[in-house]
């Protein structure tokens, strides 16, 4: 009785209410999909490869050594009475550096041309003798021992004259040694000695040095292992030679700057180094600006090989794991692949590629985040930031288009 008094509720209006509810909600969610499904492909950055000689260059420790090291030491002996030269300048060769006394070295001089003069009027008389005993013995008129002997007198006295220009000689160059010349040309430093120091008693004194240091030397090793393995490549034909006369060798200072004139490589060494294993090479810098120092320790960077076929990527597009080093290839569709490469050694910022990459493949270099598992991109030419070192891609080049 209770049940029949409860008003009825009409259906219909609630359900024309919750259709109503389902078709906003499905259209919110349509309008929300329609902007996605629309979204034109994300751009990621690309290199072109571009397969060619790439020369493989190795960076190695060194140290800057002077072309050419003289010392300028005292050959008289003496008392210092003048320098002649500012400390730290550029000298050349002859110039003169200081003085030292060089009374001594006059008066012993002047004695031994003395002594010329009256051996020379010796022989003067001795061979006036000989001339007139010449015919007098031909005619019997003195004994040919007198002959004998004015003949004699007259050869020692040649010796003698002989002797005393040695002596003058002698003493021209012991005055000559009074003033002390730089024997080569290049830059002197401090003065090892002052005004007034004795120098030359019993040994050479050290009065300065002379260092030439345009062109300068850069000394570095390698490991012999590598250079045997260098040279079993190149006989294998798996490298080629470095072209000219020599490797090229570029130098990296200590702050970490590149010096800017490349060198050449002059020599390495025939013996390997038995506590070390190292091999010593040389090669010649040119330093006219006088930027390089002897003694700096610098990197040196040489190009010993090329390899050919090879491809230089930056290094941000190499993925290097235990399992192997990949790359991500833009295929011709728009999708994204990986594949395993071949890497060599580094070049500043990139990656020597030696193998897994054929001409025109596009590489990606950046735009990773932006990529989603089997949705295309739009690949785009990759440009180098200016932060970035300065170095040689592939190819920067627009991708081809198909």
């Amino acid at each position: 009785m209770a049940a029949s008094r409860l008003p009825r509720l009409n259906p219909l209006p609630l359900i024309a209410g919750c259709c109503a509810a389902l078709l906003v909600a499905c259209g919110q969610e349509g309008n929300a999909q329609a902007p996605a499904a629309g979204m034109p492909p994300p751009e990621v950055g690309v290199v072109t490869v571009a397969p060619g000689d790439v020369g493989l260059v190795t960076e190695l420790p060194g140290r800057l050594e002077a072309s050419r090291v003289a010392q300028v030491r005292a050959r008289a002996a003496g008392i210092v009475q003048r320098r002649l030269f500012r400390e730290g300048s550029d000298v050349r060769a002859g110039q003169p550096l200081f003085q030292i006394d060089a009374a001594p070295y006059a008066a012993a001089h002047a004695s031994a041309q003395a002594s010329l003069a009256r051996a020379q009027a010796n022989l003067g008389q001795a061979s006036s003798l000989a001339e007139r005993y010449k015919p007098l013995v031909e005619a019997n008129a003195v004994s040919k021992q007198d002959y004998a002997n004015a003949v004699g007198a007259q050869k020692q006295a040649e010796a003698d004259v002989a002797a005393a220009k040695a002596a003058v000689q002698t003493a021209q160059i012991n005055l000559g040694y009074a003033s002390v010349t730089a024997p080569i040309s290049g830059r002197i430093g401090r003065a090892l000695v002052t005004e007034g120091a004795l120098v030359g008693q019993g040994e050479a004194t050290p009065l300065a040095m002379i260092q030439q240091i345009d062109p300068m030397y850069v000394n570095f090793t390698q490991p012999a292992a590598d250079v045997l393995q260098l040279r079993r490549a190149l006989e294998q034909g798996r490298l080629k030679r470095a072209a000219g006369e020599g490797a090229q060798v570029r130098v990296v200072l200590e702050d970490g700057t590149d010096y800017p004139q490349p060198g050449r490589l002059l020599f390495s060494d025939l013996s390997v180094d038995p506590t070390s294993g190292q091999i010593t090479l040389r090669a010649e810098m040119p330093n006219p600006k006088g930027v390089l120092l002897p003694g700096l320790y610098v990197r040196v960077r040489i190009e010993q090989a090329k390899a050919g076929g090879a491809v230089l990527l930056p290094q941000q597009a190499v993925t290097r794991s235990p399992q192997g080093d990949t790359v991500m290839v833009v295929t011709p569709d728009g999708h994204v692949s990986a594949r395993t490469v071949k890497v060599g050694t580094s070049q500043e910022t990139n990656w020597v590629i030696l193998g897994g990459l054929k001409p025109g493949e596009l590489v990606m270099v950046d735009g990773f985040q932006k990529v989603r598992p089997n949705q295309p991109v739009k690949p785009v030419p990759w440009q180098k930031s200016a932060a970035a070192a300065p170095a040689a891609p592939a190819s920067a080049a627009a991708p081809a288009k198909s």
